[in-house]
Formats: C-alpha cells, sequence, structure tokens
C-alpha cells in the first residue's frame, strides 16, 4: 500500500485558530517626542517655539564716493562667443610676454575674460593663482578702461605674485591708452 504524504507550508504550521481575537496595542498620544540632545544649538535647524536668529549683513567694502570695490559678474566675460569674436574680430596686443586681445564698445563698463591653460602651469592651484592675479590687476584698474571687452593671455611659466599684480596694472594702463 502506498501512502502519500503532503507537504505542508512552513506558514500552514504557524496558524492558529483564534488570532482574530487579538488586541491590538496602541501608543497613548505623546505631546512631544523626547530625544536626547534636543536643546537649542547655535548650528542646528530652529522649532517652531524657538524664534529665528538674526544674522547681520557681511562688511561691504566701498571705495569713496560710494563706489563697490568688487568685480561683479556684469564685468566678466562669460559666454564662449564672446571669447571666440574677441580672438576672431579684436584688436591684438602684446606687451612684455602677455596677449591683449580687446575691443572697444559704444558703452558700458570694462569686461574681462581670462585663457589660462594646462601649458602656463600644469597643477590647477598655480593656474587659480594666476587668474586671481589677472583678476585683482583688472579689479584695481577697471575704471580706467572705459567701455573696454578685454581678453588676456599670460606668458608661458608666469607665477601669480603681487610683483605680477602690478606688472599687469601697468600694462593695463598701456592697453587703455592705446
Amino acid at each position: 500500500m502506498t501512502t502519500r504524504s503532503r507537504a505542508r507550508s512552513n506558514t500552514a504550521l504557524f496558524r492558529t485558530s483564534h488570532e482574530a481575537d487579538l488586541s491590538t496595542v496602541q501608543d497613548a498620544a505623546r505631546t512631544a517626542p523626547w530625544f536626547s540632545g534636543a536643546q537649542p544649538h547655535a548650528r542646528r535647524t530652529r522649532g517652531a517655539a524657538q524664534p529665528p536668529r538674526s544674522w547681520a549683513p557681511p562688511p561691504r567694502a566701498v571705495v569713496a564716493g560710494g563706489k563697490r570695490f568688487r568685480l561683479g559678474a556684469g564685468r566678466r566675460l562669460t559666454r564662449s562667443a564672446e571669447f571666440e569674436r574677441l580672438l576672431r574680430d579684436g584688436k591684438r596686443r602684446n606687451l612684455s610676454g602677455y596677449t591683449f586681445y580687446l575691443e572697444r564698445r559704444s558703452a558700458g563698463r570694462a569686461r574681462l575674460g581670462i585663457l589660462v591653460s594646462r601649458k602656463h602651469a600644469a597643477a590647477a592651484t598655480e593656474r587659480n593663482r594666476i587668474k586671481r592675479c589677472i583678476r585683482e590687476a583688472f579689479r584695481l584698474e577697471q575704471d580706467n578702461l572705459g567701455s573696454l571687452d578685454l581678453l588676456v593671455r599670460p606668458p608661458l611659466g608666469v607665477r601669480g605674485s603681487a610683483q605680477m599684480i602690478s606688472r599687469l596694472r601697468e600694462l593695463l594702463g598701456a592697453v587703455a591708452a592705446a
């Protein structure tokens, strides 16, 4: 006589007929949850009960006459079309190894573009230092340039320094006079 054994699933082994009679546990409503370290802290976000911290605006550098002493986004050449236009149609001047591409505009303020590649310096930190020096020299001389679009390519092997800034200021003065 052959008997067949029936395989039972694991869930069938644990079923009981009185599961429907179990009550569910209800948590009592709390007014506010308590977390350790939830005390007011200067760097943490503020809750609804705490007023927002008032921040003082950062100090602004101002020159005599109320002009801002900075190089804003409106003073930079940002689009590649502007760079290509200056490289193609701009007047080219070579002074002390620096190459300046410039074009006079009818109105507006002077704008700056910078061309620094890996040939100028292999390390990105050096390239960034060169660009900062060029921007600083332009920022200090921007009022003397008039309405001019200017693209600056420094000589290969140049190093960013205070002497570079003073030399560039002289060259920018010569470019503006021409």
